[in-house]
């Protein structure tokens, strides 16, 4: 069933960025179901690869969905950043440490035997980020389908993704380059609440924040002392951290809520808060009436992540349909 949209806090008038700017939202001939004649078995094959996938290594729930984020984000969703190869999409170092592929190219060759040259790979990542979502106790929202695949896969496309060091200002510029609003910054942000990152994305902020020679003042200090205890000055850049703190594996805005306490990881995570541009976003999820006539982090999250898997779609006779999803 698809999410409905209880709403926002917005301050002032709401006007699209997106609309202002030049959108680069693509519905093209997107529609859920799109497979239910061609291929009526595509959306639970996929399920069932991810389920597999995931319950045996629960880890990989985040990884799916953060390999549909940054795929939508350089050259639409498009599943350019699956190519396998020597200086493919995916060797971009914006794109470090993704995860998924495997899952990806099983669910592709399951449908390649039922449905061959049918199902994109492009909708295949689309679908397996949903199927994470819920399986990690998230909504489960209907996602339009018909997407192609794209013909070309360059780590020089992934020059503007993104960055954990970028501020709110730079975040907002470049979600608004793809369509979407400081809002949908604000809730595609929260996909934070599964996952991990590792001791290098945060050592600066550790110890070094704004070349001070010390601790970003705006941790908790009760969870400095945590971050240190497994970022150990000097230790290894490549020890995980929950992104959610205790709660890495469960879908749900906890994670909001440990940014407001101070106990988000990344200092992208912590500027939300600080910036009073996002901040009211976030507290608009919290209070008395939130699920009763305030907003649902959860409805808005579905909504986002399907307006998101909207950009710069090729759809119709654009694009093609891989067979092997790495290759082109």
């Amino acid at each position: 069933m698809g999410a409905s949209r209880f709403g926002i806090i917005e301050l002032g008038v709401v006007i699209s960025i997106g609309l202002v700017l030049g959108s680069s939202l693509s519905e093209g001939n997107l529609e859920t179901g799109f497979y239910s004649s061609t291929c009526p078995t595509a959306e639970s094959v996929v399920r069932s690869t991810v389920q597999q996938s995931v319950h045996a290594d629960p880890s990989l729930a985040a990884g799916l969905l953060r390999l549909h984020y940054h795929d939508c984000f350089v050259q639409g969703c498009d599943a350019s950043i699956l190519i396998a190869g020597p200086n493919a999409e995916r060797t971009a170092p914006g794109h470090s440490g993704l995860r998924g592929f495997d899952v990806i190219e099983n669910a592709k060759k399951k449908l390649e035997k039922i449905c061959p040259r049918v199902v994109s790979c492009a909708d295949i990542v689309a679908l397996a980020a949903r199927d994470a979502v819920a399986l990690s106790n998230g909504p489960n929202y209907d996602v339009p389908t018909g997407r192609r695949d794209g013909t070309r896969s360059s780590a020089g496309d992934a020059s503007n993704m993104p960055d954990p060091t970028d501020s709110v200002d730079v975040l907002k510029r470049k979600f608004a380059a793809k369509g979407l609003s400081a809002s949908d910054l604000v809730v595609l942000n929260g996909a934070h609440t599964i996952g991990t990152t590792a001791c290098f994305f945060i050592e600066d902020r550790l110890y070094n924040f704004a070349a001070n020679g010390d601790a970003d003042p705006s941790i908790n200090p009760g969870y400095l002392t945590e971050l240190r205890s497994i970022c150990p000055k000097g230790g290894d850049v490549n020890a995980r951290v929950a992104l959610d703190r205790g709660s890495e594996f469960q879908f749900g805005n906890e994670f909001l809520e440990n940014v407001r306490e101070g106990n988000g990881a990344l200092q992208s995570d912590a500027s939300m808060y600080q910036d009073t541009s996002t901040r009211g976003y976030i507290d608009s999820y919290f209070g008395l009436l939130v699920g009763l006539l305030g907003p649902s982090f959860e409805s808005d999250f579905a909504d986002a992540i399907v307006k998101m898997g909207q950009v710069d779609v090729k759809t119709g006779s654009n694009g093609k349909i891989r067979t092997v999803c790495s290759a082109l």
